[in-house]
């Protein structure tokens, strides 16, 4: 019976706030809405906080409450974890409010929607990129500002992704090998060489730089007799770009092999 009594208690708590936001939401008040929008951000309905505001924006645009309600939109929307469209309208607040109160933040709240938006490394990166884009921005702008740090930090974590997704587009290649007449061997070297020039200080360099060796072997292995030697020596160079960057390198074994196997074929040729 108690249980039954403080169920109909929660459920008419909740239909009065659900009457209470209908009545504002069609209240031509708008005092009356921007104020409740802010107790409702305050209160966690952020839901209905971006809903009432999305109204205000255009009406309050040129008041005195033109820059609060457009930034208060913004992270409503971030704190609903519409990060897409968080971005987008903290954008929209430091182009129309570039001396704004909450311009720097609004710099800094927008490259951080899109770092949280930034999706797996297999999928398009466009979010990423201007993820990277925002958060430059706002260390270009604000050098010394109280969220450099963050904001560096997360540039490095988006870079990786990028590389994360050129490294798997190169071992997809990699695996391909030839197809058809086609050399993949080839496209995974370009796409690996261009990532680390790119990317010079990835995390992942040693992989890159063995993934091209061994791609440069196994070219040379399923190559025509013809060309034979010339990928074997071009394998060759590869050892020696791998080896001169990490002598003692957690590969180095694989690598020293594969080194022995092209100079015994250089060897026989000569």
């Amino acid at each position: 019976m108690i249980k039954k009594a403080v169920y109909l208690g929660i459920l008419l708590l909740i239909c009065s706030s659900c009457g209470e936001y209908y009545k504002v939401q069609k209240s031509t008040d708008l005092d009356l809405k921007y104020q409740y929008a802010k107790k409702c951000f305050d209160t966690g309905k952020y839901n209905r906080a971006y809903s009432l505001l999305e109204d205000l924006v255009a009406v309050f645009k040129g008041t005195d409450k033109g820059e609060e309600s457009l930034y208060l939109l913004a992270l409503s929307h971030f704190m609903a974890k519409n990060y897409d469209t968080a971005g987008d309208y903290f954008a929209t607040y430091y182009r129309s409010f570039p001396k704004g109160e909450y311009t720097e933040m609004a710099r800094y709240y927008s490259g951080l929607s899109y770092y949280n938006d930034s999706p797996d490394p297999r999928l398009d990166q466009s979010i990423t990129y201007k993820g990277i884009e925002e958060l430059q921005m706002y260390l270009d702008y604000y050098p010394r500002g109280e969220k450099v740090k963050e904001a560096q930090d997360m540039i490095v974590k988006l870079q990786e992704k990028l590389v994360e997704k050129e490294f798997l587009n190169a071992m997809t290649y990699f695996n391909i090998g030839n197809y058809l007449g086609r050399n993949y061997f080839e496209s995974a070297v370009i796409t690996a060489q261009n990532a680390l020039k790119t990317f010079p200080y990835t995390q992942r360099k040693e992989e890159f730089l063995m993934l091209i060796l061994r791609a440069r072997y196994k070219e040379a292995q399923e190559s025509i007799n013809e060309r034979k030697g010339e990928r074997y020596r071009n394998t060759i160079d590869e050892y020696y770009a791998y080896i001169n960057e990490y002598p003692d390198g957690k590969y180095k074994k694989e690598a020293e092999s594969i080194f022995n196997d092209a100079s015994k074929y250089i060897d026989s040729e000569e």
